[in-house]
């Protein structure tokens, strides 16, 4: 079984992390989620749904409308310095951030690690593992491209969550699952969440 850490931060866009969430859960991976306090906050604003704490993962499952019987998710507390995904003993397959707020990444960038989510990420960077920063943000200043450049120098994949117009959306969720989609493929998660070109 692939393990994998979703990290939602602050940005906007805290339904990208949770549809990804969704999508590695149906695949039978194992997830361990973890929101920042920003992220909390963004996520209950944008959706209605606030993020649950360790041991409340069956919220997050119903919320999501997934089997609990079939499911292996996890929630970290942030500041948990003390969580497995903090050592890099723990085998995680790949780690997103997705949203990833211009902090958070000017934080990873800078190699800081003072949250859970900040330490599993440099964990994955050190340990040359599959991370994947999807950022939210526009326009983008000179400071935000030096980290998102320094975060792919170092081996992370920047995707930003930019969905295309070529498969003719036609729904919000249709936006959501490209770029949602988009990431599935690198991690090497089949999926069919959006429409290829020329299919």
């Amino acid at each position: 079984m692939k393990v994998y850490t979703v990290v939602i931060t602050g940005a906007s866009g805290s339904v990208y992390g949770l549809r990804l969430v969704e999508q590695l859960l149906l695949a039978g991976g194992a997830v361990t989620v973890i929101a920042t306090q920003a992220g909390s906050e963004v996520m209950a604003f944008e959706t209605g749904f606030s993020m649950p704490g360790p041991d409340e993962e069956e919220q997050l499952l119903r919320y999501l409308e997934i089997d609990r019987d079939d499911a292996h998710l996890r929630i970290a507390r942030d500041t948990d310095l003390f969580d497995a995904i903090a050592s890099g003993s723990r085998r995680v397959d790949g780690m997103v951030v997705a949203p990833a707020s211009m902090g958070y990444c000017g934080a990873l960038a800078a190699g800081l690690g003072a949250t859970l989510s900040q330490r599993a990420a440099d964990v994955q960077i050190k340990e040359r593992r599959p991370l994947i920063v999807v950022p939210r943000e526009t326009p983008l200043s000179l400071v935000h491209l030096r980290n998102l450049t320094a975060l792919a120098e170092a081996g992370a994949q920047v995707l930003p969550a930019s969905p295309g117009f070529y498969g003719r959306p036609e729904t919000l969720d249709d936006a959501v699952n490209f770029v949602v989609g988009k990431v599935l493929d690198q991690l090497g998660v089949e999926n069919a969440l959006f429409r290829r070109w020329r299919e």
